[in-house]
């Protein structure tokens, strides 16, 4: 098998959703096992791989746009409303 990249990385996580990122966040973990720690592609992953837990508790990536305020009426009536960057509060 040749040597993970980037690209490789991203193809996995790029189009994770909250119900798939723990099934994502193993195959990512397992394709860069062999490589040594200092590995950039290693560390990429391991980044992702963080992305991928803090998603497995959210209901969106929600990387590009403006997040929308907490404030703002009715947000507390959705329940399932956590951004990766913030999830569920007692979750990381």
């Amino acid at each position: 098998m040749r040597e993970p990249t980037k690209e490789d990385i991203d193809a996995l996580v790029g189009p994770a959703t909250p119900h798939f990122a723990p099934q994502l966040r193993a195959r990512t973990e397992e394709l860069v096992l062999h490589l040594p720690d200092g590995h950039p592609v290693r560390k990429y992953a391991q980044e992702k791989i963080e992305l991928l837990e803090r998603l497995a508790f959210a209901s969106s990536k929600a990387e590009e746009g403006p997040r929308e305020p907490r404030s703002r009426p009715g947000w507390e009536e959705i329940p399932s409303t956590a951004p990766a960057q913030e999830p569920l509060p007692g979750r990381k």
